[in-house]
């Protein structure tokens, strides 16, 4: 509430807003209808979006969170918006540095909350991370301006709600938000820092063939520890179209693969280790079931130009690469081939641009300089 107001007398942009009602609580919808009573009062349009993908199981916070993300995103693309503000303050910063440290997160991790990020292909600004909640809480006391307070806020079963309250306590050592976030901003420069390094590498020695990526093993093997990290994990998210890294252990797992000579999958992708090269490639089981239209993206990542028809759909090539004469002659690995894209007519493959088989098909994905951009910008 406290954003919609300051943003109503600050923003030199046109203004929409949005609720994504989860119909977790019996009040939800009313919340939403408080909302666009405020927002008409302002002049600023007001969706709502209602979430009916819950279905009892696995964490209900982090599914709630992503699906949010993800239809904001397409709310905001739809309407045409560059970027959608939310309302994340200097105590959600501090909440989510300690949640992370009790995970024992890394530098990446600690870095916490950014102040713009991308999900879904649309960015996301957080304009108000120096601003204390209590101080927003007076700025709309101040103004007249009701807001609803979520009662899972107050409610233990929730971890953060945990941290929130251990935060208390822990003000009166001196450790209070304020203080909590600018470690936190110290955290970030560095972060950015070995950022900028790991794109610079990747800038100069990553290569990226038919949609794969190629180290060079003996390089990468030199890098400290933690650059060789990022690579193999933006590597793997990248190549994944993955909104996110692998979890550790089966990344430092893969890493000492990597190190051994020895071959690994891992986040839908195929690590295939030479002597002298390392190769992330998409994994088939990864892809065997993704279909779409010729006209459109596969695997968030390829395009497919020719003939298109509407009885045409692209899906993975698979063993039928034995039907392509000419697969070896374009020095790709057979894995690789695997799980690229192919044109299908029912059961018939038409064509299969990367293996060779064009048949008026051509095939595009993105090079390795968009790779080296990811490192900085995710």
């Amino acid at each position: 509430m406290a954003l919609l107001h300051l943003l109503h007398d600050w923003a030199r942009v046109p203004l929409a807003a949005v609720t994504v009602d989860h119909g977790l609580r019996p009040n939800s919808a009313g919340e939403a209808a408080h909302v666009a009573a405020i927002c008409d009062g302002l002049g600023i349009p007001h969706s709502v979006l209602k979430w009916q993908g819950w279905d009892g199981r696995g964490n209900l916070q982090d599914q709630a969170r992503r699906t949010r993300y993800s239809m904001m995103a397409d709310w905001a693309r739809e309407a045409g918006l560059s970027a959608v503000a939310l309302g994340h303050t200097q105590d959600d910063q501090a909440e989510t540095f300690l949640l992370r440290l009790s995970r024992q997160a890394g530098l990446e991790g600690l870095s916490a909350m950014r102040p713009r990020v991308t999900h879904y292909g649309m960015a996301f600004d957080r304009p108000m991370l120096a601003l204390a909640r209590n101080d927003l809480r007076t700025y709309l006391t101040e103004r007249g301006v009701r807001w609803v307070e979520d009662p899972s806020n107050e409610d233990a079963a929730f971890e953060r709600v945990r941290v929130r309250q251990a935060l208390e306590v822990l003000a009166t050592l001196g450790l209070d938000t304020a203080s909590v976030a600018t470690s936190v901003k110290y955290l970030q420069d560095a972060d950015e820092a070995l950022a900028v390094v790991t794109n610079r590498y990747a800038e100069d020695k990553v290569t990226s063939v038919a949609g794969d990526l190629i180290f060079d093993r003996t390089d990468l093997r030199r890098q400290p520890h933690d650059i060789m990290r990022r690579l193999l994990a933006g590597g793997l998210r990248w190549v994944a179209s993955a909104d996110y890294a692998p979890r550790k252990a089966p990344l430092a797992e893969a890493m000492n693969q990597v190190i051994e000579g020895e071959n690994t999958a891992l986040h839908g992708c195929r690590v295939l280790v030479s002597g002298m090269t390392v190769r992330i490639a998409r994994e088939l089981a990864a892809v065997s079931g993704v279909v779409t239209p010729t006209d459109r993206p596969w695997d968030g990542r390829w395009r497919l130009d020719g003939p298109h028809a509407p009885d045409l759909e692209v899906r993975a090539l698979g063993e039928a690469v034995n039907e392509c004469p000419n697969w070896r002659e374009t020095g790709l690995p057979r894995a690789s081939l695997l799980s690229s894209p192919a044109v299908w007519r029912g059961d018939r493959l038409v064509a299969a641009p990367v293996a060779g088989l064009n048949n008026g098909w051509t095939a595009q994905t993105r090079d390795a300089g968009d790779f080296a951009t990811s490192l900085i910008v995710h």
